[in-house]
């Protein structure tokens, strides 16, 4: 079997009932299923609400037991989350700016010819988390050598190796971005930090408390969803020599794969709601207080919206998915996810003939009755060159 075939392992639930249950720390969850489902869920934020008392319970698993700090717009509700999202859609839009392209394309390119220039490449720390930690410098504009000590705390900030959550591993992080919040305040400069220092939501000067929810949600939301987002498309390309051939001579259709492949490959899961309301969804009773998760991965290979949906389609012309979610919570960080795949194919095309696999050991997330590959724990390749 191709390294690259990601099962689909909602279809059957999808099909019959459109949601199922699964206990989430005994505290259950009912993952919404179908794509017009899910999409009309994540936009009712009245009846299934991201804010809510308790901070960390949306997220699936729950981070309730690790974290007290509200991430920020990622767990508020209109209209502060608009007002939030205002301030912040402008630094998150400048990976569209030529100069932010230039200097991407010069860290996605160094790691390329590396790989080519090696017999083997481990993809998952020894390229994917590199190139994430490396690219995060540019977001928040603070020098590249932060990205050596970001690429030591592994692939995910909040969990062991055991995919366990690990409160001592999350306060590394919480440590971290006190510390530099408290540098930004000593000497202001023109990262991230100090912006939102600098800057007011609704006539209020930004707290410290929030300045740390916006950056918790950064460094995390974006971290092992890119690094398997890059990993399943140099997954994908080991067993499509083919597709590489195409985008060479067919570059114009490098958005559109860029879509698919975030589609097919969903590098996150899902992601909750608390219900605020005693209501239904998909005909089956949701009570105030309870969970449902928008299972994005489920949506995604919907039949009934998307012809052949357990293949990639690099020019699909359709593509409505939701791997970057839906809604007013569309993930912030899309922009510059976008031109980290971009700029990774084109790079791949360019410099890369083929990429042949030497081992695997694939990253399976238990939900239960689904077990759903997400990407993998290793992999390693060599890049063979133009």
């Amino acid at each position: 079997m191709k390294i690259s075939n990601f099962p689909d392992p909602f279809e059957q639930v999808r099909e019959s009932d459109g949601v199922s249950t699964i206990d989430d720390q005994n505290d259950p969850v009912t993952m919404v299923m179908g794509l017009k489902n899910v999409r009309k869920c994540a936009h009712n934020w009245k009846a299934f609400q991201s804010g809510g008392e308790e901070v960390g319970r949306i997220v699936v698993p729950s981070e309730v037991s690790i974290r007290d700090t509200r991430q920020i717009p990622f767990e508020v509700d209109p209209p502060e989350h608009g007002d939030f999202r205002k301030l912040l859609e402008p630094w998150f839009k400048r990976p569209l700016e030529a100069e932010y392209q230039q200097k991407l394309k010069a860290i996605i390119d160094e790691l390329v010819d590396e790989a080519v220039n090696s017999t083997s490449t481990e993809v998952v720390e020894g390229f994917a988390l590199k190139l994430q930690s490396r690219a995060l410098t540019l977001l928040l504009n603070t020098p590249y050598e932060n990205s050596n000590l970001w690429i030591e705390w592994g692939t995910h900030v909040f969990r062991t190796e055991g995919e366990a959550l690990d409160k001592d591993k999350a306060n590394i992080l919480y440590d971290y971005i006190d510390q530099q919040i408290d540098n930004a305040i000593a000497k202001p400069g023109d990262d991230l930090y100090s912006m939102l220092l600098n800057s007011e939501v609704n006539g209020k000067k930004m707290s410290k408390e929030e300045v740390k929810g916006v950056m918790i949600l950064t460094f995390a939301g974006g971290r092992d969803t890119v690094i398997n987002a890059v990993t399943n498309t140099i997954a994908y390309f080991s067993d499509h020599a083919d597709s590489l051939q195409r985008l060479r001579e067919e570059p114009e259709i490098t958005g559109k794969a860029v879509e698919e492949l975030v589609r097919y490959f969903s590098p996150l899961t899902h992601m909750g709601r608390v219900v605020t309301e005693d209501t239904q969804v998909c005909e089956h009773a949701a009570k105030a207080d309870s969970r449902i998760s928008l299972c994005w991965a489920s949506a995604n290979r919907d039949a009934n919206v998307f012809e052949k949906p357990n293949e990639v389609v690099l020019d699909r012309k359709l593509n409505p998915h939701v791997g970057f979610g839906f809604s007013h919570h569309n993930c912030l960080g899309a922009t510059h996810a976008r031109q980290i795949l971009s700029i990774l194919i084109t790079s791949l095309a360019e410099k890369v003939s083929a990429i042949n696999v030497i081992d695997s050991e694939e990253n399976i997330e238990d939900l239960e009755k689904f077990q759903r590959k997400v990407g993998f724990h290793s992999l390693n390749v060599s890049f063979n060159g133009q």
